[in-house]
């Protein structure tokens, strides 16, 4: 991975990471404040709730990115470190599916005249767990090139020993 990518990298994720804090920040703001700008037709405070958690879970996986991404400049991504931060990540995908599925549940009633949207907002979720998949997919090929790594070290050793 060049310089220049991991530097373009890194200026998203702090710019993503700051959005998320700030974002993040107004939402305990008016939640501890009190403050509804809205009609009070939906029940604000268990939304602001879970999308501070929402946010939360992508803070996660954010800082797990930097973190793989500072093992891959150093050379050491293939190794048993990574996985940590790999199953990190998987674990907050799946809790950004579990909150979006509150979400969803919270707004089902709503739209009993229009159920699609519940549909189409359970189909989200799905993606989303989705996700979660193909990150657990590319763990399992971390681990065999980790596992093949491994090997050829040993496999070194052993020829060095022979010369």
């Amino acid at each position: 991975m060049g310089k220049l990518a991991v530097r373009a990298l890194r200026a998203v994720l702090v710019v993503v990471l700051a959005g998320t804090v700030f974002v993040q920040a107004l939402m305990v703001w008016a939640l501890v404040s009190g403050s509804d700008p809205e009609d009070g037709s939906l029940p604000l405070t268990p939304l602001r709730v879970i999308t501070i958690l929402g946010i939360g879970t992508a803070q996660v996986a954010l800082v797990c990115v930097w973190r793989l991404v500072t093992m891959v400049r150093r050379g050491t991504v293939f190794s048993h470190a990574a996985f940590r931060y790999v199953d990190v990540m998987i674990g907050a995908i799946v809790a950004a599916a579990l909150v979006w599925f509150s979400v969803t549940a919270l707004n089902a009633p709503g739209q009993r005249d229009d159920p699609g949207v519940t549909v189409i907002m359970g189909g989200i979720g799905l993606a989303i767990l989705g996700v979660a998949l193909i990150v657990l997919v590319l763990r399992t090929l971390l681990a065999q090139a980790v596992a093949r790594d491994v090997e050829a070290a040993r496999m070194q050793a052993e020829l060095d020993e022979v010369i």
